[in-house]
């Protein structure tokens, strides 16, 4: 399963996320003309942490029209995000997994007779739920 693009930055002609790069290390990302975006803040979303990095010097950049409308670039990070970048890692070395984990993993459901008429009829009338 390929990470979900949110943002429309890529869509309308400007960097997109992926464009700004992560240095675990430093715990900053560094854009495309090099500049570092630091640690501003962490916020709490419906039970999950977010991290949000920026940069004091996008006004005076001379690529902001290509970045961004707003005042500054801001860069969101879950605190689990090295987890999706390893199981990205690991389907962008393997592009073949998932079609194969289609055909043989999710499927056997079907085989099983899981998907069949009979348990169907069970599941509506036997508990009375749809």
């Amino acid at each position: 399963m390929p990470k979900a693009a949110t943002s429309s930055a890529k869509a309308e002609g400007r960097y997109g996320r992926n464009d700004f790069i992560y240095d675990a290390h430093k715990d900053e990302y560094r854009c495309p003309t090099g500049d570092h975006l630091i640690h501003r803040m962490a916020t709490i979303e419906h039970g999950m942490t977010f991290h949000r990095y920026w940069s004091s010097n996008c006004e005076s950049c001379v690529l902001k029209k290509k970045c961004t409308p707003s005042k500054q670039r801001r860069v969101t990070r879950w605190e689990h995000e090295p987890v999706l970048e390893e199981i990205q890692r690991r389907l962008d070395s393997t592009p073949d997994a998932m079609r194969i984990r289609r055909s043989t993993v999710e499927h056997t459901g079907q085989w099983a007779g899981f998907f069949s008429p009979a348990p169907q009829w069970f599941r509506k009338h036997a508990t009375g739920r749809k």
